[in-house]
């Protein structure tokens, strides 16, 4: 299999995601800063569209969800009712999708998402993010009431 070799960055990986147990550590982790790159938008995103529409990509999707139980960012208790995403938590080039770059279809640099997380990590802007529901309990606002 090619190695991923990325010049500035770190490589990120599902087993390295996976050791941060809450949906905000594993953001933090994904969150990509600066701006998105430039190659996978304007003209050449019909590379992008070519990739998305292979049946190989297809099967590597169906591989990521069934792992991360449909959950966003594979934290259980946040099932994705829409849409599945699944972000590469390493950038992509054309010369990767040119060159059918082994990784890109390897679950362990994938993971699913909601279309709103994925825009927070690739704008690294956490007020994007789903707020999970504050957990209430009985009389929680009357703080007078103890039962």
């Amino acid at each position: 299999m090619e190695v991923l070799t990325k010049m500035t960055t770190s490589i990120k990986t599902y087993s390295e995601l996976s050791k941060f147990a809450t949906f905000i550590e594993r953001y933090q982790y994904l969150r990509i800063p600066g701006a998105v790159g430039k190659e996978t938008f304007g003209f050449d995103r019909y590379m992008n569209q070519m990739l998305y529409r292979s049946q190989r990509w297809k099967s590597a999707r169906d591989r990521v969800i069934i792992r991360d139980n449909g959950c966003d960012l594979g934290i259980e208790g946040r099932e994705i009712y829409g849409r599945i995403l699944i972000h590469h938590m390493n950038p992509v080039t054309i010369e990767d999708i040119e060159k059918e770059r082994e990784w890109l279809f390897d679950p362990e640099f994938l993971i699913s998402t909601t279309h709103q997380t994925h825009n927070a990590i690739h704008f690294s802007d956490e007020k994007l993010l789903v707020v999970e529901p504050i957990e209430r309990s009985k009389n929680d606002t009357c703080p007078w009431r103890h039962n």
